[in-house]
């Protein structure tokens, strides 16, 4: 039997997954991480050196669960969380702890970049606005607040391309992650270079970068004695965890959607053309599929809002998940959909982390307004849920302004597999919500490439087409549908209301 390997770096784990020829998962581990590490309010570091050690011990669970042999492995598509900073010196250790995608910390420099190269530069090599959460004003924070290690760098990388690094040897990243670096041209799909050498940034220190399916080097023998898999396996370029999603849900071709709930949210949808918001409210990235572009509005708190309640206000939760030998997020839904739509005026603002699209603020705090005494713990869960989705619903509408037809959102991510979420989703969105026979987004995705670019599939397109089926449409219900029209503008002005006041909370 012939297998292509997917290896999704995620934020709370590692995960390998193995499909057969047709695209069929056969088996899949997910190996945790450590905790992130928040220092000081709304900072987020993890370990790559605890990545390295999640995913030999994934790889090495899904040959055990298939009963895979090493040269059944045929090769390896990479993914993972976007925008991380890593670090290495002239030995390719690691100098720091990782800043992760949720890291807030980098406003001074991010006003540094447009104050230094001008916005208008920053569009016209970018196609984006700098954002805190990117790759270049965090390195541009180590230079700033540890320049020690600073001095040291030799070599800048992203999460999944550390993996590529420890697996292989080689320095490479691919399109679709390095367009959320604020370092890279994503129209002409290379590194900004005027950009970056008018930061004063070093250029050797930055990956060569390739498309997505393209091979980038081969399993090396001491990887192979760690990990089970055959030494010479190609690994091609990957993408970063949101575009891998999207191959990995099918959005590889004009008019489809997708909405990803993971510890972020993403709207995601396929250009054909390059186009973007004059705001800068979204992103536009270069796609895994040569010579196409997507566009894309994040929230940063969306399953982490929930994963905070579950965490802080949801412990019975999980010992009654523990009894019942069920997800604690199947208790938290179930209690949830005891509370009416619209949670009776309660809304939850899911910034927890700053926020992104569309507000671009990293001051931005969340919270729960319009708490009464009436109000019980099934209403704040529901709420939660409800927050999110109207967060995300500011994404969509900004990214079918830029002409992508929503006709139809396929889900993927944690929250999805709730038919609660998938429910209130499809009732805020106001269109029907389908779910696929794979649910696994980013390693799915990152196996698909592996495909292509071992030759098993001539294109992205062709593989999506053979491998990826709908299971399932929710449609909106029409009375919550109703009571979310009324509400989502209510929860637009909440956040113009407050945002003057969240600096000063900042303390």
């Amino acid at each position: 039997m012939k297998y292509w390997l997917g290896l999704d770096v995620g934020t709370g784990g590692s995960r390998a997954l193995l499909v057969d020829e047709n695209g069929r998962v056969a088996g899949g581990v997910t190996e945790p991480h450590d905790e992130m590490q928040m220092p000081k309010p709304l900072w987020a570091e993890q370990r790559p050196e605890d990545w390295w050690r999640a995913s030999q011990q994934a790889i090495r669970g899904v040959l055990r669960e298939t009963e895979a042999a090493a040269d059944d492995v045929e090769a390896i598509g990479l993914s993972g969380q976007m925008h991380g900073l890593i670090l290495l010196d002239k030995n390719h250790d690691v100098l720091r702890p990782a800043i992760i995608w949720c890291d807030q910390r980098c406003q001074d420099q991010v006003d540094w970049i447009n104050s230094t190269a001008g916005t208008d530069m920053v569009l016209e090599q970018t196609a984006n606005p700098v954002l805190t959460g990117f790759t270049a004003p965090k390195l541009i924070w180590v230079r700033d607040h540890d320049p020690s290690s600073y001095e040291r760098v030799r070599r800048v990388l992203l999460p999944k391309d550390y993996i590529r690094f420890r697996l292989t040897g080689e320095f490479a990243g691919d399109v679709s992650d390095a367009s959320g670096t604020a370092l890279f041209d994503v129209v002409q799909r290379r590194w900004a270079d005027p950009l970056i050498e008018k930061l004063g940034i070093d250029r050797s220190i930055l990956p060569r970068v390739v498309e997505s399916r393209e091979v980038t080097g081969t399993v090396s023998k001491i990887v192979s004695e760690h990990t089970g898999l055959r030494a010479g396996t190609p690994v091609v370029g990957g993408a970063g965890d949101q575009a891998a999603s999207a191959v990995g849900n099918g959005i590889v071709e004009t008019g489809l959607v997708s909405a990803t709930i993971g510890t972020s949210g993403v709207i995601f949808s396929h250009l054909d053309k390059v186009a973007y918001d004059p705001a800068g409210r979204v992103h536009t990235f270069c796609h895994a599929v040569p010579g196409k572009w997507h566009v894309m509005g994040v929230t940063q708190g969306a399953g982490l809002s929930l994963q905070w309640f579950r965490n802080q206000l949801g412990r019975d939760a999980v010992v009654e998940a523990e009894r019942r030998d069920v997800d604690p997020y199947e208790i938290l839904a179930e209690e949830a959909a005891q509370a009416p739509a619209g949670s009776e005026g309660l809304y939850w603002l899911p910034y927890l982390m700053g926020e992104r699209s569309p507000h671009l603020d990293a001051h931005a705090r969340g919270g729960w307004i319009g708490l009464t005494a009436r109000h019980t713990r099934s209403h704040l869960i529901r709420s939660v849920i409800e927050g999110v989705s109207y967060s995300l619903k500011d994404c969509l509408d900004i990214v079918a302004s830029l002409g992508a037809g929503v006709k139809i959102v396929r889900a993927s991510g944690g929250g999805a597999r709730s038919e609660l979420w998938r429910r209130i989703l499809a009732s805020v969105f106001g269109v029907p919500i389908a779910t696929l026979e794979s649910q696994e987004g980013s390693a799915y995705g990152a196996a698909l490439l592996g495909m292509v670019g071992s030759g098993r599939f001539g294109s992205v397109s062709e593989a999506c087409r053979t491998a990826i089926q709908e299971c399932e449409r929710i449609e909106p219900d029409l009375d919550w549908r109703s009571r979310y029209d009324a509400d989502y503008p209510i929860f637009q002005r909440l956040y113009p209301a407050l945002k003057d006041r969240f600096p000063e909370m900042s303390g």
